[in-house]
């Protein structure tokens, strides 16, 4: 398991953190959601940098990251 394995799977697992911030009855929980959305995008990105750069691209990173990708943009 390589860091932009871990950071791919890091963004599958704040997407029920997401949900629940989501839906809160407070009125900081839409912000809090925007910052764990924001997070999971900067880790989409430098996943991608990280394992283009260190050449770390595995099968599994190649089919996680599109799926974690669709899965926050659905959520």
């Amino acid at each position: 398991m390589n860091i932009p394995n871990i950071l791919t799977l890091m963004r599958v697992a704040l997407i029920p953190i997401f949900i629940l911030l989501y839906y809160l009855p407070f009125h900081w929980s839409y912000l809090a959601a925007a910052v764990i959305f924001t997070l999971a995008s900067i880790t989409d990105w430098l996943d991608g940098y990280l394992a283009r750069k260190w050449e770390q691209s595995t099968p599994f990173g190649a089919f996680l990251d599109p799926v974690a990708d669709k899965l926050m943009v659905a959520v």
